[in-house]
């Protein structure tokens, strides 16, 4: 048995965003494929059609985006069946090649679109808490202090994968991780591969670690990868509308019924950590520095 780690990150470039996030979603492989057909299935119904068949994303900054916030209260909630026509309507005249038809688009099939997208991923967060993923993320201060170097795996990184390991040792069928990564650019992908390398196979915690989760990653195209497509939507929800720990930029109202449902996926791990018994771990973690204690 084995326990999927998929990752991808918000906020990078440090520009809008309130926080860096680089945020896993872990499903067993027994539960993985069932999980992706009940998304397709979702698309489906709520769309009228397919999104993800195209070159469309489940990304959080085009399905949660202001604007679709401010499309969706421009009328009242529609009838489902209703809403859905006028969805896939819209969705039809956006892909027409013809601009008349592009522009003919109405207020009413906008706000449906809209609607159907916001009850699209609250119902996908549903759909991946009853097949029992956890979600995992590294929330990071947008003023927060980087490594000069870049030989070791950062902290974000390895406080992550700290929280996958255990929640992967409180199975008791002593599972197997594997992380997955949405692909960088090539130069990013060997670095990342390399720290990996150094943190499981040449540090006393890494090692340990590697007992329950692949040292190496494995690489994936998101538009290719449903799975890496929740990660990024945790991650985006994270960013712009969690709020934990010591994190004080301002969220955004209107994601907050999404953000508590992100928070029921995180996982609460209990371990002996300085004498103390039964302390909580939660696997999202804030930091206002990434340097190591010796460059801080």
């Amino acid at each position: 048995m084995s326990y999927f780690l998929f990752l991808d990150e918000s906020g990078q470039d440090r520009r809008e965003a309130p926080y860096e996030v680089l945020a896993g979603v872990s499903v067993q492989d027994t539960e993985l494929w069932n999980l992706i057909q009940r998304i397709h299935s979702l698309e489906d119904d709520l769309f009228g059609m397919r999104i993800t068949e195209g070159r469309m994303e489940l990304k959080g900054k085009k399905l949660l985006k202001r604007k679709t916030f401010r499309h969706a209260g421009q009328l009242e909630p529609l009838k489902f069946h209703e809403r859905t026509a006028l969805a896939c309507s819209c969705l039809q005249k956006g892909q027409s090649e013809d601009p008349a038809v592009r522009q003919s688009v109405s207020q009413k099939e906008l706000t449906a679109l809209a609607q159907a997208k916001i009850d699209f991923v609250s119902q996908i967060l549903e759909v991946c808490s009853q097949h029992r993923a956890r979600a995992f993320a590294s929330i990071v201060s947008k003023e927060a202090e980087k490594p000069e170097k870049n030989d070791f795996l950062r902290k974000d990184y390895a406080y992550l994968f700290e929280r996958f390991y255990y929640y992967l040792e409180d199975k008791a069928s002593e599972p197997m991780g594997v992380v997955v990564f949405d692909e960088l650019e090539k130069s990013r992908c060997h670095l990342l591969v390399n720290q990996m390398e150094e943190y499981f196979l040449k540090t006393t915690k890494g090692r340990m670690r590697s007992s329950r989760i692949v040292p190496e990653p494995f690489f994936v195209h998101s538009d290719l990868t449903t799975a890496i497509q929740l990660a990024d939507l945790v991650a985006y929800i994270t960013s712009w509308g969690v709020q934990v720990g010591n994190m004080e930029a301002p969220a955004r109202k209107e994601l907050k019924p999404l953000a508590e449902k992100v928070c029921q996926l995180r996982y609460k791990a209990l371990r002996t950590i300085n004498d103390q018994d039964d302390f909580t771990v939660w696997s999202f973690a804030v930091f206002d520095d990434l340097r190591p204690k010796e460059e801080a």
